[in-house]
């Protein structure tokens, strides 16, 4: 039984769990500018603290402790640390050329951290193999004063996505997430080069998809309910389709449901802990956010739950504990008609 079989055997047996912030911990550790750059970039003209995902080339131990501390809590699933490992977004830094190599070795320090827990633990580990939304948008302008304006092209967006997708599946990603999706275009683009690359490898990966409702209009910032982010996703057909970010779990929730009225696709979700605090932190506690997660467990919604900004290796155990012995969310598949209609799909089970 291959890597993508176990977890999708895990998946029909119980809810699985994912890991928590990783920038969170990586401000904990309170890296000065020189322990950013290490000795690779010693001498490179620009700032580069607050460049989480270069920590994996010249700060590779902290990495994967953070990798190592979240399994320990309780992860099935641990994400790379490449959320802003594409061309895009390294290029704010004047490191676009070392994209790929970013995102090679964000996968090689996730996956040693796995294999070393898998023997200790003995159990399954996967490597999510992570893609964020860049830091441009295909949909939306840059420029209040004009509409119409686009700092970034869908072939762009694509071409960038093809390469970061090339890059985690060699370093050995069991699958690949595009999360936290404000712009749906943009994720269609790393959807399409997910695809593509995906007809390139002998096994293809499996995909999970998380978008983001980035306030209590209960839309993305493209303007999307997360019925429609669905509907704008399902032909990648997804393993799992969720969201993150942006709100906690009490105002998360009803979004949550709504999307595991409308897919057929295993749900996946990670909230913030909480609202962010006028310091700009967040408060939630480990005991809070496990109480609401294990409500949303109980009532059928979730096979996959984790934490995002804010959230440490003590929440992510707080939220296994909660859920352990809980079964998970049944996939009924709906006719097609019936999914796009607005209608009730299937009944969420308790």
């Amino acid at each position: 039984m291959n890597k993508q079989q176990q977890l999708q055997k895990l998946m029909d047996e119980r809810i699985l769990i994912l890991d928590g912030a990783m920038g969170t911990m990586i401000q904990e550790a309170r890296l000065s500018e020189e322990e950013f750059r290490g000795e690779l970039l010693a001498d490179h003209d620009g700032d580069l603290k607050g460049n989480n995902d270069l920590l994996v080339l010249t700060n590779p131990k902290l990495i994967e402790e953070i990798h190592t501390a979240y399994i320990e809590a309780g992860a099935d699933i641990i994400e790379t640390n490449s959320f802003n490992a594409t061309r895009i977004s390294q290029s704010e830094y004047r490191l676009a050329h070392l994209a790929d190599q970013i995102n090679e070795q964000a996968v090689c320090l996730a996956r040693q951290a796995a294999d070393k827990a898998e023997e200790r633990l003995g159990r399954s580990i996967f490597v999510a193999g992570a893609m964020g939304p860049t830091s441009r948008t295909a949909s939306i302008s840059p420029d209040v004063n004009d509409p119409g304006k686009r700092n970034v092209t869908f072939d762009e967006l694509a071409d960038d996505y093809r390469d970061a997708a090339r890059a985690l599946a060699r370093g050995g990603a069991d699958l690949f997430l595009v999360e936290t999706v404000f712009d749906t275009l943009n994720a269609k683009a790393a959807l399409y080069a997910i695809m593509e690359v995906n007809d390139e490898l002998q096994e293809p990966l499996p995909i999970f998809v998380s978008g983001t409702i980035t306030d209590m209009s209960g839309r993305t910032l493209s303007g999307q309910t997360a019925e429609a982010f669905w509907i704008s996703i399902a032909h990648a057909k997804p393993l799992a389709v969720g969201l993150n970010c942006a709100l906690g779990p009490k105002e998360l929730r009803s979004y949550v449901h709504e999307l595991s009225r409308a897919s057929d696709s295993h749900i996946l979700t990670y909230p913030n802990a909480g609202l962010p605090n006028e310091m700009g932190g967040y408060d939630e506690t480990p005991e809070d956010m496990a109480a609401h997660i294990s409500a949303w467990a109980r009532d059928g919604l979730v096979n996959i739950v984790g934490g995002c900004c804010g959230t440490t290796p003590a929440h992510i155990k707080a939220m296994a504990k909660s859920v352990a012995g809980i079964k998970p969310r049944p996939i009924i598949p709906a006719p097609p008609a019936l999914r796009l209609s607005g209608l009730e799909p299937f009944e969420v089970r308790g």
